[in-house]
């Protein structure tokens, strides 16, 4: 099988080309910036190729997939929290974005496409916890509106042109390899802050529930979703149980083995009390489930950044 990984020189897309080289695909690793993230011993493997590819190049999207039988779409150009002040921005790079690899995988004959949409976001503010696939979707924030059009065309493409699209609703993301210094992700963040012996900024009271899953399981997901032969199409991914930003800092401080300091700054209007995402439709249909504690997550980060 040829795979081609967009947006494969980031954090999700690093590890990811690691799975599916294990896997034993050979992988297209496309993204503007490489090699990035991508580890020493994937660039050494010659199942991989790199190439610099830019999503607004409809032209290159198109030579790039020749011959590739899956594309998994990470690429993402901007951040829940910054998209509300330029949506023109938002919907410039990521949807059109998305849009030139829809139309680049149905020009190219690409069997299968992952989209890896954002369960953090689409939802907004949730009716009932778990959060169901079926869940009403109202974003606060033009990212998650973004995503959730996203999606639709990719349903549309497959109801259009046959294109067979997956969507992965992915919670939290963290672990090893994330920039500490990037202003995604609450965990790297409090952890680079952490280790610099500064405090950590929470908006509102800390009651703040999120998912968070180590990066490990989302790749078991991602992969589990290459292989899948079923007829669901949406899948939501996550750890299944929730964390509150205070219980995040007190793992933090068991971790570091010392207590922390936590400054607490007025709520922002984007940020939604609870997000936890149902997994039940993963856990039965693709035989997935997380297998990283946090405890064991933040471990793990946690030492690969002493051993560099």
């Amino acid at each position: 099988m040829r795979a081609a990984v967009v947006g494969a020189s980031g954090f999700i897309g690093s590890h990811l080309v690691d799975g599916l080289l294990t896997e034993g695909y050979r992988v297209r690793a496309l993204a503007r910036h490489l090699p990035g993230m991508i580890s020493a011993e994937a660039q050494a493997n010659p199942a991989l190729s790199l190439q610099p590819l830019d999503m607004t190049d409809r032209l290159g999207l198109e030579q790039a997939l020749a011959g590739v039988d899956l594309v998994v779409h990470l690429a993402s150009g901007s951040l829940p929290h910054s998209s509300n002040r330029n949506p023109q921005d938002d919907v410039g790079v990521n949807l059109l974005g998305a849009l030139n690899l829809l139309e680049a995988s149905r020009s190219a004959g690409v069997q299968r496409l992952l989209v890896v949409s954002s369960g953090g976001t689409v939802y907004g503010i949730p009716q009932q916890v778990p959060i169901p696939e079926d869940h009403p979707t109202d974003p606060l924030c033009s990212y998650g509106i973004t995503k959730l059009a996203i999606e639709k065309y990719v349903a549309l493409y497959r109801q259009l042109h046959g294109l067979d699209g997956l969507v992965l609703r992915l919670a939290n993301p963290y672990g090893e390899r994330q920039r500490l210094d990037a202003s995604q992700g609450v965990v790297p963040v409090f952890l680079g802050r952490a280790l610099r012996f500064e405090p950590l900024e929470i908006w509102g009271d800390g009651s703040t529930v999120r998912d968070f899953l180590h990066i490990s399981d989302v790749v078991s997901a991602l992969l589990a979703a290459c292989r899948y032969e079923g007829p669901e199409r949406l899948f939501n991914i996550g750890s299944g149980t929730g964390l509150s930003l205070r219980e995040l800092v007190e793992l933090l401080e068991h971790e570091l083995d010392r207590s922390l300091e936590v400054h607490y700054q007025e709520g922002r209007s984007f940020d939604v009390p609870t997000n936890v995402l149902c997994i039940d439709r993963a856990n039965r249909c693709l035989g997935w489930k997380p297998k990283v504690t946090t405890v064991e997550g933040l471990q793990r980060f946690h030492q690969s950044l002493i051993s560099h």
